[in-house]
């Protein structure tokens, strides 16, 4: 049994190639098996799997990496001695894979996000549910039209749009958000009349979830170490470049509410403004 397992060690060590593709095949296997572990039979990942699902898919392929090394260590060297005089050319034609490893380093190193934040590179926004050596999965969400909720779509950035873009972390808006709401009226009239009634309206919007709010707004100010507006409603006019008037309505609101406070906020803000003025 001894000498077959040996001879059979020998063989595998003769022909290289067959050794890496088990290899290869081996780890997979492995990695299949740990993520489906991971995962389990719920219909929606929580950011702790998805966590363990990219450190298992890092770690094995960092594995595969090292163990291809050493099995081929020999061959490599003699490799590398042989192309010596087109490694200019190597880099040049790798710079992109090469700043997709850089980027990888760089957001390891700043901590600028991990799995589960809502983050912003460019005009893209969405919550990270993967990140490897190479690029970052993102799932969209529609912030650019001032909505919260996802596109079903999924972003994958590589990660050399960390050099390029800067990376801006919105995960304190995955709980409560500065939601902004503007009202355009052509006609030029007084409207600070309407703004004590109309404040006391969103604030009886707000009152279930006030405290919170304020408890909340503070941890932020507390972990960012700025003096931010309040949690409290913020009303104030500009005029626009043909004479219009923009009423700008500020609130600090739970994210999945947001849109469905802004409906109410407008419908009491027209009521208000055609007793008003009739």
């Amino acid at each position: 049994m001894v000498d077959k397992i040996a001879l059979a060690v020998d063989f595998l060590l003769e022909h290289k190639l067959l050794l890496t593709v088990l290899i290869i095949i081996l780890i997979s296997v492995i990695k299949r098996f740990i993520i489906s572990s991971i995962r389990g039979d719920v219909a929606f990942l929580s950011d702790v799997q998805r966590k363990w699902m990219s450190r298992t898919k890092n770690g094995t392929f960092i594995l595969i990496l090292v163990v291809l090394f050493v099995l081929w260590q020999t061959e490599v060297s003699k490799f590398a001695l042989s192309v010596t005089a087109i490694a200019i050319a190597l880099v040049i034609a790798s710079k992109e894979i090469i700043l997709c490893f850089t980027g990888s380093i760089q957001r390891a190193s700043s901590r600028s996000f991990v799995i589960g934040d809502w983050i912003e590179v460019g005009k893209i926004y969405g919550e990270v549910i993967e990140h490897n050596l190479m690029a970052t999965v993102i799932q969209e969400i529609d912030l650019d039209q001032g909505q919260y909720h996802y596109t079903g779509k999924t972003a994958t950035l590589p990660n050399s749009m960390f050099f390029t873009y800067a990376v801006k972390n919105l995960n304190f808006m995955k709980r409560y958000v500065y939601h902004n709401i503007t009202i355009t009226l052509v006609q030029f009239v007084n409207l600070y009349p309407l703004f004590p009634g109309l404040t006391r309206q969103i604030e009886q919007h707000c009152e279930d979830f006030i405290e919170v709010a304020k408890r909340y707004n503070s941890v932020i100010e507390k972990h960012a170490g700025v003096d931010l507006p309040g949690s409290e409603p913020h009303i104030h006019i500009t005029s626009g470049i043909n004479g219009e008037q923009n009423v700008h309505i500020m609130i600090f609101c739970p994210t999945e509410r947001a849109i469905h406070l802004e409906q109410l906020i407008r419908e009491d803000f027209m009521i208000a403004f055609q007793e008003h003025f009739g």
